[in-house]
């Protein structure tokens, strides 16, 4: 294949054959780099925004908001007919210093300020918004494992139930999603994190939140064990408690993998087949995102050159190489939606 040539059908065309939705998470990149921006038309029913609609993006310093990033990209999505995704109204990391050096009266009242002006702006132009990011993190030893920070100090955990609330006031029809990491991992944080986020789901639901979906962020850490039995009834109690499910910034860390380049992109793939093609069988599984397109883009890439700018040896966790060429990572994403079976979604969504 050549570079930047699409495959036929795409990865968005298989997917939506079975019910769900296919995209990638896009930063700036896509403005300037015309042959990854191509991968975006050609691959992509959904796009999440990378860092355009984080508060450290749009709100920097205090005064006027900045969301050129983010309307560029929405138009760009409307050109095309691909639907966007928010990315993230509320989290308690990457939150701008001079919000952090506010009072707890001035950030409780820049909270509910900024949810409202942020949502307002996007009322009916986003499939979904993801309200909350990583809740949840045991590390920092908070009463129910949460992650700490601004808001969780502003608030303490009911700043979850005030977003929502906050955001669902503002804009009722867009799809409201609370997202979190580390539960692919079948070691105490990952356990610890599918607990609180069970119990947060639960209560937020028999509050009356408006709360559409929990996203999974996917990113797949092969040196922690997963058990995909203990993933599933994860997954079956998740569905149970009437949410739809994303898995929304899908890829493989290949850190312990070969490094030799067909051996780790084959092991890339197995790691990515094992882990989708149950998890595509859920009903309430209705999105596939991956963080970014291509390696050249991802975040384990930067992390990488900051460690190490001189390294050879540099990270390919996502389905297209620096050229733009698919990987065996793609064929896998592709066959786990083939293999998808999608049961009736009256059975609470638990798959046959």
């Amino acid at each position: 294949m050549a570079a930047g040539a699409p495959l036929t059908p795409s990865l968005g065309a298989i997917a939506a054959k079975k019910g769900c939705l296919f995209g990638a998470a896009a930063a700036e990149s896509i403005d300037n780099d015309a042959a990854y921006r191509d991968l975006y038309v050609t691959q992509a029913k959904l796009i999440t925004t990378d860092v355009a609609l984080k508060i450290a993006r749009i709100a920097p310093q205090p005064g006027p908001k900045h969301f050129e990033t983010a309307d560029r990209l929405l138009a760009f999505c409307r050109q095309h007919n691909i639907a966007m995704r928010g990315h993230c109204l509320i989290w308690n990391e990457w939150v701008p210093d001079w919000v952090k050096n506010m009072t707890i009266g001035e950030r409780r009242m820049y909270f509910d300020s900024y949810i409202e002006e942020v949502v307002a702006r996007y009322v009916g132009k986003l499939h979904s918004w993801d309200v909350v990011n990583e809740p949840f993190w045991p590390g920092h030893k908070a009463p129910g494992g949460f992650r700490v920070g601004p808001w969780y100090d502003a608030f303490g955990p009911d700043y979850v139930r005030r977003a929502f609330e906050r955001a669902a006031r503002v804009d009722p029809a867009t799809k409201l999603v609370l997202n979190e990491a580390q539960t692919e991992r079948d070691d105490e944080l990952g356990l610890a994190v599918r607990s609180g986020l069970l119990k947060l789901v639960a209560d937020l639901k028999q509050s009356g939140v408006k709360l559409d979906a929990v996203g999974l962020q996917g990113h797949l850490q092969p040196q922690y064990p997963h058990d995909p039995a203990r993933f599933n009834e994860f997954l079956h109690k998740l569905a149970d408690l009437g949410v739809d499910i994303y898995i929304t910034e899908f890829d493989v860390c290949d850190d312990v993998f070969p490094d030799d380049i067909a051996a780790r992109d084959a092991a890339v793939a197995r790691t990515a087949q094992q882990f989708l093609e149950p998890t595509l069988r859920h009903p309430a599984v209705k999105a596939l995102i991956t963080w970014e397109f291509a390696d050249n883009y991802s975040f384990y890439r930067g992390m990488a050159r900051d460690r190490n700018p001189l390294s050879t040896r540099l990270p390919r966790p996502l389905p297209y190489d620096d050229q733009y060429k698919a990987k065996p990572l793609w064929g896998a994403m592709a066959r786990a939606f083939t293999k998808a079976r999608r049961s009736d979604p009256s059975t609470s969504g638990r798959a046959d």
